[in-house]
């Protein structure tokens, strides 16, 4: 394509915009489904990572879910207070601290257990067109 500077300024000439816009219709669509659990979009994709792997760095945490230390240090506080996870400073490496779950925490991935299956019911989108943007997406994330 041959934008002059008017048209590169359009927004629907944008590829942010359709990725921030899907982003936030995708996060809509959890809040519901969350809400009676009582947890947050990040806070469910924090739990993911962590019935995967269970006592990991907050750094590997931070990079599995591509947020900074700014974004997860509150995060981690919050789900600390509502007795999901534990947080310590690792025995070999003072610098890192280790996340563990509760018991409460592991408790939760069986109230969250139907949940990708109702988030696909709300998403209306044939599986092939699906897993081509899924592709795309951790093509793009992997730069």
């Amino acid at each position: 394509m041959n934008f002059d500077s008017d048209e590169l300024l359009r927004l629907d000439n944008q590829l942010c915009f359709p990725l921030y816009a899907a982003a936030r219709k995708m996060i809509g669509i959890y809040r519901p489904i969350l809400k009676p659990l009582g947890i947050t979009y990040t806070q469910y994709i924090a739990f993911m990572v962590l019935w995967e792997q269970d006592d990991i760095s907050v750094g590997e945490l931070g990079a599995r879910l591509h947020l900074d230390n700014g974004t997860l240090t509150p995060l981690l506080k919050k789900m600390e207070a509502s007795g999901y996870i534990t947080r310590e400073r690792r025995r070999d490496d003072e610098r890192s601290v280790s996340i563990r779950l509760t018991q409460k925490g592991r408790d939760m991935k069986e109230k969250a257990r139907g949940i990708p299956a109702q988030v696909g019911s709300c998403v209306d989108l044939p599986a092939n067109k699906a897993e081509n943007l899924y592709s795309i997406l951790y093509d793009f994330l992997a730069d």
